[in-house]
């Protein structure tokens, strides 16, 4: 998949790269930079996934431990998330990340940030000025995908949508409940 990123990129006349500092993110970006040799990968932590209370935790199956008393009070308020760090706090850190990227790509030039799921989805809805409360199984932001905001004085005035490698998403096998941070 990061493979096909790195040809869907080889064209694109880019002039700032920046990236999560997390191993995967910067294999992601491994195959786009080495088509940009010119360009250096600047590691951002403002794009880094967010902190969530559940981190590493396997809920089994049917997500049967979410439903142990100790989580119970993380599960307490889905708005904010509870769980984890705040919607507006993610929206706050990426758009400064965005605007930095910007300002580096400079006047007419394009830049490219390799982020997780939940900023990526989290800064999209912020941007269509939709709520930031979502299910996380209807997210448009697959692996490999390929989301663009569009700056024009400092403001986002669009948000495009690509995923350049669809056909090797592997097909979900069974439904999963709702997971916190997922």
């Amino acid at each position: 998949m990061a493979q096909r990123l790195g040809e869907h990129f080889a064209d694109v006349p880019l002039t700032h790269l920046r990236c999560s500092p997390l191993q995967r993110a910067r294999e992601t970006m491994a195959p786009i930079s080495a088509r940009h040799p010119h360009l250096e990968v600047v590691t951002d932590e403002r794009v880094i996934e967010a902190a969530n209370y559940f981190e590493g935790t396997n809920f089994g199956t049917y997500n049967e431990k979410l439903l142990l008393p100790k989580n119970l009070w993380q599960l307490r308020n889905p708005l904010i998330p509870s769980w984890g760090e705040p919607y507006t706090s993610i929206v706050a850190r990426v758009r400064l990340a965005i605007d930095d990227a910007a300002q580096a790509a400079g006047d007419d030039g394009q830049a490219l940030i390799v982020m997780h799921e939940l900023p990526i989805w989290i800064s999209r809805l912020a941007a269509e000025g939709r709520s930031l409360v979502h299910d996380p199984r209807k997210r448009e932001c697959r692996l490999a995908s390929v989301t663009s905001f569009t700056l024009i004085d400092g403001r986002i005035a669009a948000v495009d949508y690509a995923e350049p490698a669809a056909d090797l998403v592997p097909p979900k096998t069974s439904k999963v409940l709702f997971r916190p941070g997922s």
